[in-house]
């Protein structure tokens, strides 16, 4: 009787036009005939139901009010859901590929965006944060398909990390000390390996006298700070206007007298810009960059500066004077854990930008901890317990030093 009553009053909604208020909602519930003999609890659930499915996420809003959920996929009418360990397969009635078609575009239609056979994908912000991305037939040739990455509505803390296994207590003080020591850094690492959550945690570290700016792509960092102020880029317009982007926010934002200048994701020609705010005089500034190792970071970097006309040689001399530590985390069986905390270093008779570990998850300190002692030293902040036992020398300009993987 329940599903009845919802799927009358919901039609009844479509079809009249009403505005749709929680109280709205309820009165109509109530006045379904056989809704008398329903308890108080049956009916706000019921209710709740119908809000949903008008103007919520539908069957995927119990999914999306689950803080262990981080991506929900749809796969035509089947769900799968990743809870931190992996993809599983979820029983969800979505209905039709028709059902979750109208959902996807009512959802991304909310937004301000459009979804249509004219347009048959498109990404979205729904307003709780979540990420969406759809893509609807005959391009998505069993869909439609829809990615949803949720946000997370109150960072973790270091000490949060340490009980998840993401690192062991003494790294955490380590990376403690990089932020007090207004070191630039990286973060880096595949999708979906927690980039995001790290920065996020690690500018909550930043002193509360430090006022932060950060430049997105899409709003996903929401430290636990007092003084944050957001930039997001913006897209063109169905008429193909009114494109702002994230070059032109990193410029903003150095008028707008940032301690700390964070850039939420490097994707294209905005590294340079981030490349030159760091050089000149905005320390511990911060940025994510997807590299599937820490090896992979300079190669990464050369080819973004390529997107923005920026040689090979100059690029690398701007990271050498720019950014100091890269932070690489990565997916496991445990879960999303920091796996090497290494510096950029000039190396050999071209002054090439090279990652060499500090740090590494499962064999300790590497060839970097006493460049990285000695950096942290020399800004007057004390150096962590970490970096205090026996080192290995660091690797001479001839010998090889890119295998920090």
């Amino acid at each position: 009787m329940s599903q009845e009553i919802v799927e009358r009053v919901r039609h009844r909604f479509a079809a009249e036009g009403t505005a749709l208020t929680p109280a709205a909602v309820v009165s109509a519930v109530r006045a379904e005939p056989g809704a008398a003999v329903l308890g108080d609890t049956t009916v706000l659930r019921i209710a709740s139901r119908v809000h949903q499915d008008l103007v919520g996420a539908g069957p995927l809003a119990p999914l999306l009010a689950d803080p262990s959920v981080t991506d929900i996929l749809v796969n035509g009418a089947r769900v799968w859901v990743d809870r931190g360990g992996g993809l599983r397969q979820e029983a969800v009635p979505l209905g039709s590929h028709e059902d979750v078609r109208r959902l996807a575009q009512r959802l991304v239609a909310a937004c301000g965006r459009r979804l249509d056979d004219g347009t048959p994908y498109a990404d979205a912000r729904l307003p709780d944060g979540t990420r969406l991305h759809a893509v609807l037939p005959p391009v998505a040739t069993d869909g439609p398909y829809l990615s949803f990455r949720t946000f997370r509505q109150r960072p973790f803390t270091l000490d949060e990390l340490v009980a998840h296994g993401a690192m062991a207590p003494p790294v955490a003080e380590l990376l403690e000390t990089v932020v007090a020591a207004r070191l630039a850094y990286l973060v880096t690492g595949g999708t979906g390996s927690g980039k995001t959550t790290l920065l996020n945690t690690l500018l909550g570290l930043v002193p509360t006298t430090e006022r932060i700016v950060l430049v997105e792509d899409a709003a996903e960092l929401r430290p636990v700070h007092p003084h944050v102020v957001g930039l997001q880029a913006r897209t063109a317009n169905v008429e193909g206007a009114g494109s702002i982007g994230l070059s032109d926010l990193v410029r903003q934002a150095l008028r707008m007298r940032p301690d700390r200048l964070v850039v939420g994701e490097c994707r294209g020609a905005e590294v340079i810009d981030l490349l030159a705010a760091l050089n000149t005089g905005h320390d511990g500034g911060a940025g994510t960059l997807h590299a599937n190792t820490p090896a992979d970071v300079p190669a990464r970097l050369e080819a973004l500066g390529l997107l923005g006309g920026l040689p090979r040689a100059a690029l690398h001399a701007q990271v050498a004077a720019a950014l100091q530590v890269l932070l690489q985390v990565r997916r496991s069986r445990q879960g999303r854990v920091l796996a090497a905390v290494c510096l950029l270093l000039p190396t050999g008779p071209e002054r090439l930008v090279t990652v060499v570990p500090a740090w590494q998850r499962g064999q300790g300190l590497g060839p970097a901890a006493t460049a990285l002692a000695r950096l942290i030293a020399e800004r007057g902040v004390p150096v962590p317990r970490l970096l205090t036992a026996t080192r290995p020398a660091l690797p001479t300009a001839a010998e090889p030093t890119g295998a920090a993987s």
